[in-house]
């Protein structure tokens, strides 16, 4: 791997520890380091930090905060 691919990988945590889980882009980045674009966008998908994901999760919340409050009038009554 190039010097200034691992550069940049150690200064995000987060791509780094997605590079380790998948020893794989060790291999695509020493070959292609144009590549990091794409390990950037499959990390964030990994993590579920794609805006379709955290609005999934945003989803989720609310519909688990509507269904405390659901319950705490059911208590109340």
């Amino acid at each position: 791997m190039r010097q200034e691919i691992y550069q940049r990988l150690q200064h995000r945590e987060e791509l780094l520890r997605f590079v380790r889980l998948h020893p794989i882009w060790y291999r695509t980045l020493a070959r292609d380091p144009d590549a990091f674009a794409e390990l950037e966008k499959q990390a964030k998908h990994f993590y579920g930090k794609t805006v379709p994901q955290r609005i999934g999760q945003f989803g989720e919340q609310l519909s688990m905060v509507n269904m405390l409050i659901q319950m705490a009038r059911a208590m109340r009554d």
